[in-house]
């Protein structure tokens, strides 16, 4: 699975994914990373990874982050550059949350099948991250 942690940014796909963010201050990239998990029936191992990263960059722009180390610097230089994301987009972030961890996800299968239970808690904080 190339993690090491249960959160956003503990793996290698979301990690590398935090590159994109390093040259930009526009929410674009974020929100096509959320697209993409909403784009097929059933979400690739990747591609979820990614979208649960983007969702933990809004959780902190709206300073409601869930994830602060190392691995997210260039989330906090994003955010300072980009502001708070705009509330279509916070939607769009639910909606791909939903679809990254659903049934129909590979990585949500592979947590369940990997019995840890942190996963599941750290989306259930990030879940609530998005709310007011």
């Amino acid at each position: 699975m190339g993690a090491w942690s249960v959160e956003p940014f503990g793996n290698d796909v979301a990690a590398d994914w935090a590159w994109d963010l390093e040259e930009t201050s526009q929410w674009d990239v974020v929100e096509d990373a959320l697209r993409d998990a909403l784009e097929d029936a059933e979400v690739d191992h990747e591609t979820a990874q990614i979208a649960v990263a983007a969702v933990e960059v809004i959780a902190h722009g709206l300073g409601r982050r869930t994830q602060c180390d190392a691995y997210t610097h260039e989330v906090e230089e994003f955010v300072v550059r980009a502001g708070r994301p705009p509330r279509d987009l916070v939607d769009l972030a639910a909606a791909s949350l939903a679809a990254a961890t659903g049934p129909a996800s590979e990585l949500s299968t592979a947590w369940a099948d990997a019995g840890d239970v942190g996963w599941s808690e750290a989306i259930t904080r990030l879940r609530a991250s998005l709310t007011d």
